[in-house]
């Protein structure tokens, strides 16, 4: 170990930006053996591990890290897939910069960081191609049952768990494919829809039993769900777009961006995705309104639909983007303009359709109650865009889950996540729990994962008796 004082960060390597903006593809090759294990060597082993400190699950990386560098990668994924029930889909879609790797001590001492994420793929990689990931074993049976709303990062994690502990377990989601976000909201140059389907296979094989194409309070009434399970998790996500509040906003060539990934990752499947060519950034001049990891990713996939231009409209700097950095350099290196300080003011619509955007120059002011900077626009700093395509990536906001479901007993925050009780993760209703975005906000898949973890094991104490028998609606 320690080698970073004799060896340089390396990333996997990385296709050329020309080729990949003519296709899907993920964007990094597999780490080679000798580069992940040489890379891993780099870890300094520190006694007080802040990589570890700072990632949600509080993954054991140290170690992990170690083994890697000692070549013996068997043990290697079973210290990570003890705490992480995702692994290499963590190590290809977490912001490491904004987490283990931007707290990497060589990192803060000069060297450049531990490439962590990459080498967390490699690992699992490296074990679902030697047969090391073996199914989940359920547990002997304790003749309970959870049903789980949501079949996103925290509902699977969730599942795996009970699995694990004896329940039975049945995952309902109103679409039509089990993933959630993982499958529909990011691209596949993030994340391959393989990488996913296989760790739902792996749950199906476990016992775990999806109901696809349902939605909770439209086809199957809460109150009959909680009544056929003894418990219920809510890890439904937050799907509701923030608005632009400008007039024409519902317009023709204006998109939410989940509308637009959705779409995209359809055509993607093979699906037949009516009114698709409405969202096509082919030959179009496309602004994309946001400054996050949401609005990188449409930004990169309209520059592989063949944008004219594809123009990324932000009201603070750079250094205050909420996204990840990575992501950022990313869609540069693709084509990607950024007009930073900047925001909408106008939609300019000719015959029906959006033709452009009027925007004006931003400042920073004082920060706000989050901590960060405050914006004020500057009207005589007014500017136009062209734009045939516009998506708003402003971020998301809870569904009104108590109108939704017909529970209004089901309470929720200010902010319109559920609420829970302290130190738990169970809401209003005995036997009702709650996990991922629905309760933190929109997040990271990385908490949702620590989220549904958590959320699983406090059913499994109720289910136990460790608690308190769990209760089922009457």
């Amino acid at each position: 170990m320690l080698a970073f004082t004799d060896l340089e960060r390396q990333t996997p390597k990385k296709r050329d930006a020309d080729a990949r903006r003519g296709d899907f593809g993920e964007i990094y090759a597999p780490f080679e053996a000798a580069a992940a294990r040489a890379q891993a060597s780099r870890c300094s082993q520190c006694g007080v591990p802040f990589c570890q400190n700072h990632c949600p699950l509080t993954n054991d990386i140290p170690d992990w890290l170690r083994l890697a560098a000692e070549g013996r990668l068997k043990e290697a994924y079973t210290l990570s897939a003890a705490t992480n029930s995702m692994p290499e889909i963590c190590g290809r879609i977490c912001p490491q910069d904004r987490l283990c790797e931007g707290a990497c001590v060589i990192e803060q001492s000069g060297h450049g960081t531990v490439t962590i994420g990459a080498i967390e793929q490699f690992i699992t990689e490296t074990a679902w191609n030697e047969g090391w990931v073996e199914p989940v074993a359920p547990g002997p049976s304790n003749g309970r049952t959870v049903g789980i709303i949501g079949a996103g990062p925290a509902g699977l994690a969730a599942a795996e768990e009970l699995i694990k502990a004896g329940a039975g377990v049945t995952i309902y989601d109103r679409y039509d494919r089990a993933g959630g976000l993982l499958v529909y909201g990011i691209p596949n140059f993030k994340l391959d829809k393989a990488v996913i389907a296989r760790r739902v296979a792996r749950l199906e094989a476990a016992g775990v039993e999806f109901r696809l194409g349902v939605d909770i309070g439209r086809d199957v009434t809460f109150a009959a769900l909680r009544a056929r399970h003894d418990a219920v998790l809510i890890a439904t996500g937050v799907y509701r777009a923030r608005r632009l509040d400008l007039d024409g906003e519902d317009g023709a060539g204006v998109a939410p961006a989940l509308d637009y990934l959705t779409r995209s990752n359809r055509l993607g499947l093979g699906d037949v995705v009516e009114g698709a060519e409405g969202h096509d950034a082919r030959g179009r001049d496309v602004v994309v309104i946001g400054g996050g990891d949401t609005a990188m990713d449409c930004v990169r996939t309209a520059v592989r639909q063949g944008a004219a231009s594809v123009t990324c409209l932000y009201r603070r700097d750079r250094a205050n983007m909420p996204g990840s950095a990575r992501e950022t350099a990313h869609a540069e290196e693709e084509g990607v303009r950024f007009e930073f300080l900047a925001g909408p003011a106008r939609l300019i619509f000719k015959d029906g359709a959006v033709v452009g955007v009027e925007a004006q120059r931003m400042m920073l002011g004082a920060r706000d109650a989050s901590g960060r900077a405050a914006v004020e626009a500057d009207a005589a700093q007014a500017f136009r865009l062209p734009a045939a395509l516009v998506i708003k990536a402003l971020g998301f906001e809870p569904e009104n889950l108590p109108a939704m479901f017909g529970e209004p007993q089901l309470k929720v925050t200010a902010r319109g996540t559920l609420r829970v009780r302290p130190g738990s993760l169970e809401t209003s209703l005995p036997g009702v729990f709650a996990a991922g975005d629905i309760v933190r906000g929109a997040s990271l898949v990385v908490w949702a994962i620590k989220d549904g973890r958590d959320a699983a094991h406090q059913i499994i104490e109720m289910a136990t008796g460790s608690r308190r028998t769990l209760i089922a609606a009457e």
